[in-house]
Parts: C-alpha cells; structure tokens; sequence
C-alpha cells in the first residue's frame, strides 16, 4: 500500500509491541514494522540479544506513512502522548536502554521537527523530557512472531493490561487522526 510519496518515521517508546499497535490505528500509516535500531555490535540483533541491554539497541518501530493524510509532526506528537518520555530507559516495568525514549531522524528536516516538537512538548510533562535524538543508521525489523502482536494476540495478559489502555487513552486523546473501526 506505499506509495511514491511515502516517508518514515522510526520512532522507540518501550516496548514495540505497544507502539506498532498505536501506529496500527492512525489515519494515513501504510505500514508499522517492530525492529531494532542503536546499537552499537555488528550484525542482525535479535529480540533475546537486544532484551539483554548488551547490543545497545532499542526496541523500535519503522511507520510508512502518507504525509498528505498525517504529517510528520503529528505522529510525533502522538507518539510522545502515547508513552512516557520522561522516565530513563523505561517504560512500565520495562527497564533497560533497549526501551528507551528514541526518535531516530531520516533526514535533517525530521531532526528539526523532532527537536522543535519535544520543546513544544515540554510544558506538558511535569518532569523533564529525555527522550532521544539521533540519526537512523541501521533498521533491523524483528522476527516474524513480533510483527502485528497486538492484532493477532490481543486475549494475551500483557496485551489486555498494558495495550488496551493505551489504545484507549489513544482514541481519547487523538480520535480525529485515527482509523474509524
């Protein structure tokens, strides 16, 4: 479903299982695909490797989307009310660099938007924001099983504790940029 004007974003705000199913929702992405991005060992990671906190991944997602429907700076914006940006290499009870708060820039025009968003931002959080700013380099997408989790396990307890009410606070808080069901 890309087509010739599509862009990513690549974006980590904990686990990717929560973050591929908000994207999943929103108006305008053609694809989310899990990953790894960061890290510093050569080659492929792979998701017990990367849970480790040694290859100094992050647990990611790659977004394609249509910027004629959703801009950029709006799945930003998401993306930061979707998490907490503001606790240090975790999220819940995910802890470990490898759930960092991370945007990864494609280009400097994204680099820019990402710093001007997290400043706009700022105001909203009562404690400061940490979130990283870097260059992509590297996207590994992860396995098989961990692509689509929420869709194709949403009966399992993390998905029904932890991604369900994210989905929800994310229909509250955004229903004008999401996919009505």
């Amino acid at each position: 479903m890309e087509n010739n004007n599509s862009v990513k974003l690549t974006v980590g705000g904990g686990c990717f299982w929560c973050t591929e199913a908000v994207f999943d929702q929103v108006k305008g992405v053609e694809k989310v695909v899990s990953g790894y991005s960061g890290g510093t060992v050569p080659g492929t990671p792979t998701y017990r490797e990367v849970c480790s906190g040694l290859t100094g991944h992050a647990e990611v997602i790659q977004v394609t989307f249509d910027p004629s429907i959703v801009s950029f700076e709006d799945l930003l914006i998401i993306f930061m009310t979707s998490h907490d940006p503001t606790t240090l290499n975790r999220q819940g009870a995910d802890r470990g660099t490898q759930y960092r708060s991370v945007i990864f820039y494609h280009d400097e025009k994204q680099r820019a938007i990402a710093e001007t968003v997290l400043k706009e931002m700022a105001s909203y959080y009562e404690n400061d924001i940490v979130t990283e700013v870097s260059p992509l380099e590297k996207f590994h997408p992860a396995e098989d099983e961990h692509q689509d989790y929420y869709s194709n396990n949403k009966s399992q307890g993390y998905c029904t504790a932890v991604i369900s009410p994210k989905l929800a606070k994310l229909r509250q808080m955004h229903a004008d940029k999401l996919i009505s069901h």
